[in-house]
């Protein structure tokens, strides 16, 4: 079998069993088979949630406000006894892990991308599993990638994975809530994410973690793009990941894109948009049809304000997202130049960065 680069992201209530706190006896089910897997030469990337359980678990369940501050407070004291019993588990079989702690700043930024993108492959290449986590004790609202399905995703672009397994405590996607429905069915193969497909996904239903299948769905619709294969499945199936890894049919398998976006571009799925470009008809066919750059000729609008290098997206006039990508000037200077033939750019602003606004090798078009 062809080796493999698989991201296996784990949900709190997989590690939790649905209890109160960490299942040691799950977990360590979990790591024989990721050791299985390690053992025939397949790279392994584990994405855990159970930081905020683990640091309940250790403060023996502390009556605290509903705040920020209280889940980072768990957050810091559970994420220690969590990359311990992680590396306490592996040890069992030998093998070291390192730790990778995110946040959406990490991922956003092109150097930084490309920073933790060198540590993980170095691990790698060093038969070491990374276990990454968001890094929620410092991470605020505005850099918080908010959950650990859509930071599976993004991890599973910095790692140029070959599939994605997200384990819950449900079996997959069904046509209809399975708790609630009797008649739900599960949907084995999925090809494309629509909005019918949204729609059946539910919300968490623990209270232990964050996520529901609709994170699913956004991580499975990100990785998808990016040519991962995506599998949901339970955890609590008898050899789910080496099943899954195996190809066997488990669960709700999402099939890849068959060109998947060049990997230069991976990283702008990580970025939240800072602002908006508004193109008038012209250039919006010249970067559907054409395959063409973004030149300031073409641009009838600016929303918000941005800086040289950050993301954005980018609309036609009836306000319809047609791709994203990293404008080449900020904000200010693309309303000065906004309308203008690119030769006048220096004459406007006093410098210039080149000609385009937009460079298509930066651009993804939806």
């Amino acid at each position: 079998m062809k080796q493999q680069t698989i991201v296996i992201k784990l949900g709190t209530s997989v590690l939790t069993g649905g209890s109160k706190k960490l299942d040691r006896s799950k977990i360590v089910e979990l790591v024989r088979q990721c050791h299985l897997l390690h053992q025939q030469g397949h790279k392994i990337i584990v994405v855990t949630s159970g930081a905020i359980a683990a640091g309940r678990e250790e403060l023996n369940y502390p009556d605290l406000p509903k705040t920020v501050a209280s889940k980072q407070l768990l957050a810091s004291v559970g994420q220690g006894k969590l990359i311990q019993l992680w590396e306490q588990l592996f040890s069992i079989y030998n093998i070291f892990i390192g730790q990778m702690l995110l946040t959406r700043a990490d991922l956003e930024d092109r150097e930084r991308f490309l920073n933790a993108q060198d540590a993980l492959k170095a691990m790698l290449e060093n038969q070491i599993i990374p276990v990454i986590n968001e890094n929620d004790a410092v991470a605020t609202a505005e850099i918080k990638v908010g959950d650990n399905d859509n930071l599976s995703a993004l991890a599973a672009i910095l790692a140029q994975a070959d599939k994605l397994i997200l384990l819950t405590d449900q079996e997959g996607l069904f046509t209809a809530d399975p708790r609630k429905d009797p008649s739900a069915k599960l949907i084995t193969e999925i090809e494309t994410i629509d909005t019918t497909l949204k729609s059946m996904a539910g919300d968490s239903v623990s209270g232990l973690g964050t996520g529901g299948m609709g994170t699913k769905l956004q991580a499975a619709e990100i990785a998808g793009k990016a040519g991962i294969e995506v599998v949901i499945a339970a955890g609590s199936r008898a050899n789910v990941i080496v099943d899954i890894a195996n190809n066997i049919a488990v669960g709700s398998r999402f099939i890849a894109k068959k060109t998947p976006l060049e990997h230069r571009k991976h990283w702008l799925f990580g970025a939240p948009p800072a602002g908006t470009i508004i193109l008038d008809d012209g250039a919006v066919n010249a970067i559907l049809h054409q395959g063409r750059s973004i030149l300031p000729k073409g641009i009838v609008g600016v929303v918000s304000d941005f800086s040289r290098g950050e993301v954005v997206d980018i609309c036609d006039q009836k306000k319809v997202s047609i791709a994203r990508g990293v404008s080449r000037y900020n904000s200010d200077a693309l309303r000065q130049i906004a309308g203008h033939h690119s030769q006048d750019i220096a004459q406007l602003i006093g410098y210039e960065y080149g000609p385009v606004a937009v460079h298509r090798d930066d651009m993804i078009v939806k």
